[in-house]
């Protein structure tokens, strides 16, 4: 099916040379003479991908973006800007506002498709990249109930912890594996100052504290009860044998180790480089997966959380985070209920753009 694409521009000639450029490359186009009947076609069709001009009348492009941005139904589509201005502070604002990409009038037909490929293209790669996250779900759930794994944690003290019990300390030396039977943990490093940044959340049937000892350091953050908490230990010497003896173990937490890795480093880049709207929206999706394993299928899962934690795992003041949560909340993307966050369309909330 051919991928639809909205132009709206007011100049008649460049709409109808553009639009014949489009069609000629198979795709199927809508257009719109100025922003707000760009905006209601939008809303009637919703389009593959968006051109849209800057300078226009009734409405223009920044407008246009701007209604898009906050429109749960419309924020995930790829949006180009057509410009004449080429100043960089007119670039610089619009990529700002959410925007994909922009070319500067005139344009080649070249320039013009190159551009709409590679938008439709990573369009279609955060899609899959919500998928990928599903079957990292389903490699999880099977490796829970891979029977050698299971046997590491048979005949094994339960140790009860407390709400906000220390687990382990960062710098203590790494001599025992973690099983939650029960609960959730998190774990996180502290600055100088002692301000938390949260590295990582486990629920019930998670293993974790696993890399140090296969790096064979010292444990390089601290582990501490979310909730009251049953916990399995495992000695580094056992795991370590069944590692050796289990080949299915061993490839079971490679497999685990990988995934952490890609994670975290994912993670870097997002706060790095992406807006604050974008780190709070991932982590609620992370969060909604990770929370999501130990609930039923039927069951929708919501994110039990404390601001200041969830703050901590995004890097950034409790205040600016609430802020956010009620501007996500006013746009249809969560619903707060009793303190738990629930996502209303995971897919919009993962393509948030800013």
């Amino acid at each position: 099916m051919a991928k639809s694409i909205l132009l709206i521009e007011d100049n008649d000639e460049i709409r109808d040379n553009t639009s014949e450029m489009l069609e000629l490359a198979s795709y199927k186009v809508y257009t719109a003479n100025n922003g707000k009947v760009g905006v209601e076609k939008a809303l009637e069709v919703k389009p593959d991908l968006v051109i849209c001009d800057i300078m226009m009348p009734v409405m223009d492009g920044y407008g246009v973006l701007q209604i898009f941005m906050h429109n749960p139904e419309l924020s995930v589509t790829p949006f180009i800007f057509l410009t004449a201005k080429t100043e960089r502070t007119d670039i610089r604002k619009g990529m700002e506002m959410g925007a994909d990409d922009y070319l500067t009038k005139p344009f080649s037909e070249a320039e013009l498709l190159s551009a709409v490929e590679s938008r439709l293209r990573r369009s279609e790669n955060l899609k899959k990249s919500i998928v990928s996250t599903e079957d990292f779900e389903s490699f999880w759930n099977e490796a829970k109930a891979d029977t050698d794994l299971q046997n590491l944690t048979i005949d094994r003290k339960v140790f009860h912890y407390k709400k906000k019990q220390i687990i382990y300390s960062e710098g203590n030396e790494a001599n025992k594996l973690f099983f939650i039977k029960k609960g959730k943990v998190k774990t996180y490093q502290s600055n100088a100052d002692g301000k938390e940044f949260i590295t990582g959340i486990f629920c019930e049937g998670d293993f974790f504290a696993y890399i140090p000892i296969l790096e064979e350091s010292s444990y390089t953050d601290s582990a501490e009860t979310l909730e009251e908490c049953e916990i399995i230990t495992v000695p580094k010497n056992d795991f370590l044998t069944v590692l050796h003896k289990k080949q299915s173990v061993a490839q079971k937490f490679i497999k685990m180790l990988a995934g952490s890795v890609s994670e975290k480093e994912k993670f870097l880049v997002g706060m790095a480089y992406n807006s604050l709207r974008k780190r709070i929206a991932d982590a609620l999706v992370a969060l909604y997966h990770k929370y999501k394993q130990e609930q039923s299928s039927n069951t929708d899962a919501g994110i039990q959380i404390s601001r200041d934690n969830l703050a901590s795992i995004v890097g950034t003041a409790t205040e600016s985070l609430i802020r956010t949560l009620s501007d996500f909340k006013q746009e249809g993307y969560i619903e707060i209920n009793e303190g738990k966050i629930f996502i209303k369309d995971e897919r919009k909330l993962a393509n948030l753009k800013y």
